[in-house]
């Protein structure tokens, strides 16, 4: 990816996280090249301009605990469930 900015990479590895599978924030900041900046991948899932083509609710946090989610935690927990997540607690576990 070249001369390609840190959201845009961000954007694009998170839009290809497929149905099913999740990342943590930092396992995203990773393959973006910086992988000290979960904080930074929490606010760009946050601001997600296109929540249908960036599946932001497939980006949890450390040891699959949920993590936030803009549209609220119980959408987020919806979502999962529908892939077939089961989540106990902050907990996800297939």
């Amino acid at each position: 990816m070249l001369n390609t900015s840190f959201k845009e990479k961000v954007y694009a590895i998170v839009s290809q996280i497929p149905l099913g599978q999740v990342l943590s924030y930092q396992e995203v900041a990773k393959l973006a090249g910086s992988p000290r900046a979960y904080r930074a991948v929490g606010n760009l899932m946050h601001n997600n301009p296109d929540p249908k083509n960036i599946p932001c609710h497939r980006v949890v946090a450390s040891q699959n605990k949920l993590g936030g989610y803009a549209w609220g935690t119980l959408a987020k927990i919806k979502k999962l469930q529908a892939e077939g997540w089961q989540i106990k607690g902050n907990q996800l576990s297939k």
